[in-house]
């Protein structure tokens, strides 16, 4: 027994002096790899809008009143000089009547008074002061008739009744708007654009449309109007798209309004091959002796496809696109089978 116990020491000593054997090397680590090459990159972007009339016009009385009869509803198409309301007109008609009166009288005051000064009882100033009444009332009958004339609101312009934004009963002031008249003619789309496009969209830039009710149909459109301030509330800027194809689309219908920009020539990597140090995005680079070097790079947009890099790294190179966090500088991988060359 002595022997056994003496035999297991000895056994232990030496495995205690072989921990401060030399440990050899580990092997290479093994990175998955992609050689980069260029593609074509094309910006879409899409708005969604509704559709109008180019040219829009809110109906108002040029007097005020009370809304007598209202002889059209939404949707009614109209001709231009067609009669659309009416208000009440008993107290224009007062005024138009005592108007009258007052220019009645002042014609009478004005015979008077010249035969007066044809007599040089009285002054040549009274008989002036009673010419110039005279103009005046006639020039407030000549207002009165004309607002009589008012209390008819017809349309300016062949098209159709958009929206009734007054009802039967209703008293309103002049200028205040009782109907919105969307003309004949070409349609638009309008629509929001973020601060953050806005300096690629300009008017004049082409644009696709498409309709929610004809999903598979495209047609040509332009930006014809747009917006130089952002509004307030929604920071965004509005603007007008004309429809150049000619198609029957309803006003107030849903539709997308689609830009395209230029294409760009970028490299794309996958999102897994982008190492993000601080605020700079870089990618591992492997050099041609299979060492690893961080290189910044300048991200242009993100799709469906990967990252699409503008700068930083060139057509040709070696990316690293597997495992990137745990690399270090100047460290010597070597390449998996299978890695891809993307072009």
């Amino acid at each position: 027994m002595k022997q056994f116990f003496m035999a297991l020491a000895i056994l232990s000593l030496v495995a205690g002096c072989s921990d401060k054997a030399e440990i050899p090397p580990p092997g290479l680590r093994v990175v998955k790899a992609m050689t980069a090459g260029v593609t074509t990159q094309s910006h879409t972007r899409t708005y969604g809008g509704d559709v109008h009339a180019r040219n829009e016009t809110n109906a108002s009385f040029r007097v005020a009143g009370k809304l007598a009869e209202r002889l059209v509803d939404v949707g009614a198409l109209v001709k231009g000089g067609q009669p659309l309301a009416r208000i009440d007109v008993t107290d224009l008609a007062l005024r138009a009547r005592e108007a009258n009166a007052q220019l009645a009288q002042a014609i009478a005051d004005e015979q008077r008074y010249r035969d007066l000064h044809s007599k040089s009882f009285v002054s040549q100033a009274a008989l002036d002061t009673r010419e110039t009444a005279k103009q005046a009332a006639r020039a407030q009958a000549s207002l009165a008739r004309n607002q009589a004339a008012y209390s008819t609101l017809t349309a300016d312009h062949d098209g159709v009744v958009a929206e009734v934004l007054a009802q039967q009963g209703q008293v309103v002031a002049a200028g205040q708007a009782v109907l919105r008249l969307a003309w004949d003619g070409e349609r638009e789309i309008a629509i929001s654009i973020p601060e953050e496009a806005v300096a690629d969209i300009k008017v004049g830039s082409p644009a696709e449309i498409t309709l929610w009710t004809a999903p598979g149909k495209k047609w040509r459109g332009k930006v014809r109007e747009l917006a130089p301030i952002a509004d307030r509330a929604t920071r965004t800027y509005a603007a007008r798209v004309t429809i150049l194809d000619a198609v029957q689309a309803p006003l107030g219908m849903s539709a997308n309004v689609t830009f395209i920009a230029p294409g760009s020539d970028t490299l794309v990597v996958p999102m897994s091959g982008v190492f993000q140090k601080g605020d700079q995005p870089a990618v591992w680079v492997i050099s041609k002796d299979s060492k690893l070097s961080l290189r910044p790079v300048r991200i242009a947009a993100y799709g469906d496809e990967g990252v699409h890099i503008s700068e930083g790294i060139a057509p040709g190179e070696r990316i690293v696109t597997a495992g990137v966090n745990r690399l270090h500088e100047g460290e010597q991988v070597r390449i998996a089978n299978g890695s891809a060359a993307v072009h």
